[in-house]
């Protein structure tokens, strides 16, 4: 697996052509559709790329590929505490801004995401593309499979969903984050900015959310 500074640089590289890119290639995968991070999403309102009380004080933007390894382990592994911690208790408003950069694969989950979004069950979706997340552009990401993910998700019109992926909508979005990762000095994934909502966010290292989210 590469290093951590040789990815960064790598990254930087590819951002000067307005993409990103995420390292590794660690695997995981599931047997069966799952839909971790169900019951801390219970009751707390998604819109659009957002999750969380729009009048939240705060707002933590993460930057991340559903093919990445690391975006995975992040989302599994830290989300749920911020939820509960701080988006539950009306802190803190999420905002996702997908990149796609490792291949086929991440562009059809970031799609899908975004389509979702326009359902309000973004966040939902990508928890469940994480917890069946498979190998880098190994084919566990397919229409089909796909279709199978988003009918696991209550609510979501999966017909309507595969209708918006190829949508205006969703082609801006995505064109939003990229800019907004290049702009932002985006090197690696996942990446989070953190500011006052509605007004400037500031990069901030992952080591250093928690600080973050508690000024």
């Amino acid at each position: 697996m590469p290093s951590r500074a040789l990815i960064a640089a790598a990254l930087a590289a590819v951002l000067a052509a307005g993409l990103v890119a995420c390292g590794g290639n660690d695997t995981a995968s599931s047997s069966a559709v799952s839909l971790p991070g169900a019951t801390e999403l219970t009751g707390i309102a998604q819109d659009g790329v957002a999750l969380g009380d729009p009048g939240a004080p705060r707002t933590l933007a993460v930057y991340a590929d559903l093919q990445c390894p690391y975006c995975r382990e992040w989302d599994e592994g830290e989300l749920p505490g911020i939820v509960e911690e701080h988006v539950r208790a009306g802190d803190v408003r999420l905002e996702f801004r997908g990149l796609a950069f490792i291949g086929p694969e991440s562009e059809l989950g970031l799609r899908a995401a975004l389509a979702a979004g326009m359902q309000n069950h973004l966040w939902s979706l990508v928890n469940v593309l994480y917890a069946n997340q498979g190998a880098e552009n190994a084919g566990w990401l397919t229409e089909d499979s796909l279709r199978g993910f988003a009918a696991s998700i209550p609510g979501l019109d999966v017909d309507q969903l595969f209708s918006d992926m190829q949508s205006r909508e969703v082609a801006l979005q995505m064109e939003r984050a990229r800019a907004s990762a290049a702009e932002a000095g985006v090197n690696s994934t996942p990446s989070f900015q953190v500011g006052p909502t509605g007004g400037t966010l500031t990069l901030v290292g992952q080591d250093d959310l928690h600080d973050a989210l508690t000024r």
